[in-house]
């Protein structure tokens, strides 16, 4: 006998709607602004208040948080009151960029199992003390791209990462500064054995750890979305934005702190593989079961990655 859509519910923990029980002003307000921007790289600040408001986040909460991604340089403000907009700089362009790429690549990297051509790809740099905060925004976007720490001043990746490297470099300033190099024979601390090297570069146990839970919390919600598309029900904004948030966060979380390796580099089977594999399911789920077909569009980084799928 077919489950019903409360026992579902019951089972994946969730409250009869998408929220999963998670109050959204626990989620990041720059979570949600960077969510909301759309891909043009423009967001107005009336659509962003209202699903802040969804999401139990307060006007000021929203109002500081752009002020400080205006000082940071990410974004930039046009227009006074409600009516204003905001629009990402070439340093937030580079950001969502980073972000969209690395999605893709994951993606991309699943579908076909395999595809590491065995080369390390390195850079050093060696920023005047006088340029620290380009030095450690430097730092920060090879670290975004997925890069280890060998020695101070000197990251490494399997991915050719060249032009993304020169590109954020470029935008700092700081290009001068840097160096680049690969090789297909790569020694640190004594160990040459590509998959050992990665275990001693990249946290690799402590992030599927961080993938396992995440699976954990959510391997129900695909069945429960799919109740719901049966019974023909749509979520109001009220109960599916703090749901899309709150998941978007915690798989966002996890994706950020992987290196994206090629999948000779890692332990199988692997989680993040089949974490993807939950947003994807979810993803579509989820934006047909939304009642507001026409409201903002969220995260559309992940429908961009999911179109890619074979």
């Amino acid at each position: 006998m077919a489950d019903t859509a409360d026992e579902i519910s019951t089972r994946a923990h969730l409250p009869s709607s998408f929220d999963l029980g998670v109050d959204g002003s626990d989620i990041p307000t720059r979570t949600l602004v960077f969510g909301l921007t759309d891909r043009h790289g423009a967001i107005g600040l009336g659509d962003l208040l209202s699903v802040a408001q969804a999401c139990n986040l307060s006007e000021d909460q929203v109002r500081s948080c752009l002020r400080r991604l205006v000082a940071e340089g990410l974004y930039e403000r046009r227009g006074e009151g409600r009516e204003a907009t905001y629009h990402t700089t070439d340093a937030g362009d580079l950001v969502q960029r980073a972000v969209l790429s690395r999605h893709l690549l994951a993606y991309a990297q699943d579908a076909a199992g395999r595809g590491w051509d065995r080369r390390w790809h390195l850079v050093g740099f060696a920023v005047p003390e006088r340029r620290r905060a380009a030095r450690d925004g430097l730092r920060d976007h090879l670290r975004t791209l997925g890069g280890a720490l060998i020695h101070p001043g000197l990251y490494v990746s399997p991915h050719p990462w060249e032009d993304q490297v020169a590109e954020g470099a470029a935008q700092l300033g700081v290009a001068e500064h840097l160096t680049m190099a690969s090789t297909d024979d790569l020694s640190a601390w004594g160990i040459t054995d590509p998959r050992r090297l990665a275990a001693e570069l990249w946290p690799l146990d402590e992030l599927a750890r961080r993938y396992e839970e995440f699976i954990a919390d959510y391997r129900d919600v695909p069945q429960w979305l799919e109740a719901q598309l049966a019974d023909h029900h749509r979520l109001p904004e009220a109960d599916w934005l703090p749901g899309v948030l709150a998941f978007a966060h915690r798989f966002s979380e996890c994706n950020a702190a992987d290196p994206l390796l090629p999948p000779e580099l890692l332990p199988r089977p692997w989680p993040g593989r089949e974490a993807r594999e939950l947003v994807a399911r979810c993803r579509r789920l989820g934006t047909m079961v939304r009642e507001e077909r026409t409201s903002p569009t969220l995260f559309w980084v992940f429908d961009e990655a999911i179109a890619h799928l074979p």
